[in-house]
């Protein structure tokens, strides 16, 4: 196939894709940021909603008919999704929030991942779409979904599966593809104790949880799979259901894809936040000099609801009372008010008041820091006040005392509840 026949093929490829994006979970590990909303719904980069990034990938790549399956505590995802996304469509194009339908027979929500999609299998088959992207709404990172359909043509299969290519300790904790010298999945295990490696190199094919259907067999695997397993999961009954019945089953490794203007380094950047540690981790990563994670990339922009708020600044210039931000990223609306910041994310509208000090910590949108306060490697929630002379961070004993979470690593997070 020549070059120019597989530009024709993806792009007609891309705008016959339907995309559905899994955004129903919980994230347990991640409460208390997870008491109110689900983890899609969780504040990443200060100005970004994790669910942003898989949004921005499709949007990116030209995939704008998008359904997004909500479920756990749903309405603030809801209502950033309507605010934002919702209204960036035209013609033929949508990108709509749905929640489960809830039956006078059944209350039941999803029960696995492909039942979520069973639940809608009416607007797959009632679309013109030949491929289905079924995505994962909880990670962070960057890709050209494009690439990805274009590699499942090409091999004309009828399932392909995002693949992280890791080292073998770590492929533990994944599910692991034993796959052929052309990428073809021979076999899948959910978190293997000895995974099976890549033909010719020590590392291993870990899923992303991210797949390419075509349309056809996708109606027909699941509609198959839910006569035997009410819980129907991708992982656990779909791919071994198709593994066999002989069905051209690939994994698309992720290193291989790469977005506009993206550095080397920044290939194979992908993120679970599954925890409150990782969560921090990943966020305290961007404000390095280089991260690994690059947002000013403008030719793969991460999208999210930009607001009607004025810049940044800071105010007051004397010895005692200077207000700073220094190594940080400070969001729209933020002002510092005589105090410092130092290597921490501020959120939108964002208020540091005089004598204040916030060090390598996390404060999401609204969050107001009273005078003399002192917080440290903390995560505090959307809304909060903290009152002048607060001490958060630096007396674990005390933060428990108070009612903080405080992780294994010393991390504090504050939150309403």
């Amino acid at each position: 196939m020549t070059k120019e026949n597989r530009m024709r093929l993806i792009s007609n490829g891309t705008r016959k894709t339907l995309a559905m994006v899994l955004a129903g979970g919980k994230g347990e590990r991640l409460s208390p940021l997870t008491l109110t909303r689900p983890k899609p719904g969780v504040s990443f980069g200060g100005k970004y909603k994790i669910i942003d990034f898989v949004l921005s990938n499709l949007f990116n790549s030209g995939i704008k008919q998008i359904y997004i399956l909500t479920q756990y505590r749903a309405y603030s995802l809801m209502k950033h999704i309507r605010e934002s996304w919702a209204k960036w469509t035209g013609l033929g194009e949508f990108i709509v929030a749905i929640s489960p339908e809830t039956r006078s027979e059944s209350e039941e929500w999803f029960k696995g991942t492909a039942d979520a999609i069973y639940q809608y299998l009416r607007f797959i088959e009632n679309s013109d779409a030949d491929y289905v992207a079924i995505f994962g709404g909880d990670h962070i990172y960057k890709m050209d979904v494009g690439q990805m359909i274009e590699y499942h043509c090409e091999n004309e299969a009828d399932i392909t599966i995002a693949a992280l290519e890791v080292p073998a300790e770590e492929a533990r904790r994944f599910g692991v593809f034993s796959v052929d010298d052309r990428s073809r999945v021979t076999g899948f295990k959910e978190k293997p104790s000895v995974p099976v490696k890549i033909p010719g190199r020590e590392t291993c094919f870990a899923s992303m949880g991210n797949y390419i259907f075509s349309t056809k067999r996708l109606i027909e695997v699941l509609q198959e799979g839910k006569k035997r397993h009410a819980d129907l999961d991708f992982g656990k009954h779909v791919i071994p259901m198709m593994l066999a019945h002989g069905d051209r089953v690939f994994a698309y490794n992720f290193n291989d894809n790469a977005v506009p203007d993206m550095k080397p380094e920044e290939r194979g950047y992908w993120k679970d936040v599954g925890t409150i540690d990782s969560y921090f981790e990943a966020n305290m990563d961007l404000i390095r000099v280089d991260p690994q994670l690059n947002l000013y990339n403008y030719k793969w922009p991460i999208l999210t609801n930009q607001g009607n708020l004025p810049p940044a600044k800071t105010v007051f210039d004397s010895d005692g009372r200077r207000g700073q931000n220094l190594d940080s990223y400070v969001c729209a609306g933020c002002i510092t008010s005589g105090g410092t910041v130092r290597r921490s994310i501020i959120g939108p509208r964002g208020k540091i008041h005089s004598y204040s000090l916030v060090e390598d910590s996390i404060l999401f949108e609204n969050v107001s820091v009273g005078r003399h306060a002192r917080i440290r490697r903390a995560i505090i929630d959307k809304n909060i006040s903290i009152p002048p002379h607060t001490v958060i961070g630096y007396d674990h004993a005390q933060d428990r005392r108070n009612g903080h979470t405080v992780t294994e690593s010393g991390i504090v997070v504050v939150s309403k509840i």
